[in-house]
């Protein structure tokens, strides 16, 4: 790769608990590349918010905390301020509270360059709601991975239960569908489908049948090209 040759990415975009995350994970492994969680991002922002104090009414003061993050991922764990916030960044009320500041413009602007700068070779897998259409427009592949709002729920559900974190999957599922409807009715880069993605529905596919549902477009991409 030319020092001018920007590095591939494959964006994939979805809904929350839709598996994009997971799936972005076990293809990076699977090509070696580097990956980006883009809504941790915004959970760490909303969580900043939460342990600071800032009212997330106030677009100024929440793009602040965006901006100076200070932030490590290490080994699959993620450091706010040299704390490990793995598992509270996962909390329903943070992310709840990541789907609300994410509407901000100025926040979403203070996270763009940050994101970008994941980009390197060999390669990158990102993952998030804006990915292909706004932080990596020039990605080559870019998928949509969807499911319906009741098998999200139920895996919403399971995965908090195995934390040993109590659930109630009619709450879960309506606060999907909030989260959903706020998403994609955001003026600052809604949650939709590139025009070239590839949409793939997770509904009724395991885990390793979606990773290699996006491994298949991957490999036929880079075989067009040969």
């Amino acid at each position: 790769m030319s020092p001018t040759e920007k590095a591939p990415v494959i964006a994939i975009d979805g809904p929350t608990a839709s598996g994009k995350g997971t799936v972005a994970q076990r293809v990076a492994q699977a090509l070696g590349w580097s990956v980006l969680d883009s809504g941790s991002l915004y959970r760490l922002t909303a969580l900043a918010c939460l342990d600071n104090g800032v009212d997330p009414a106030d677009e100024a003061a929440v793009a602040q905390a965006a901006h100076g993050l200070d932030v490590r991922f290490d080994g699959g764990r993620i450091f706010l301020s040299e704390q490990d916030v793995t598992e509270r960044i996962r909390a329903e009320v943070v992310g709840n509270l990541a789907s609300q500041v994410a509407v901000l413009g100025d926040v979403r602007k203070a996270l763009l360059d940050r994101q970008r700068a994941f980009r390197r070779a060999p390669g990158l897998v990102a993952d998030g709601r804006d990915m292909g259409t706004v932080v990596f427009p020039d990605a080559p592949l870019k998928v949509f991975l969807v499911a319906d709002v009741a098998a999200r729920a139920q895996r919403r559900c399971k995965q908090l239960k195995e934390k040993g974190i109590s659930a109630n999957l009619a709450s879960l599922m309506q606060d999907m569908e909030e989260r959903d409807a706020r998403d994609r009715t955001r003026s600052n880069a809604p949650l939709v489908a590139a025009p070239d993605a590839h949409t793939v529905d997770s509904s009724n596919l395991s885990i390793d049948a979606t990773v290699d549902a996006v491994l298949g477009l991957w490999s036929k991409l880079v075989s067009s090209k040969a």
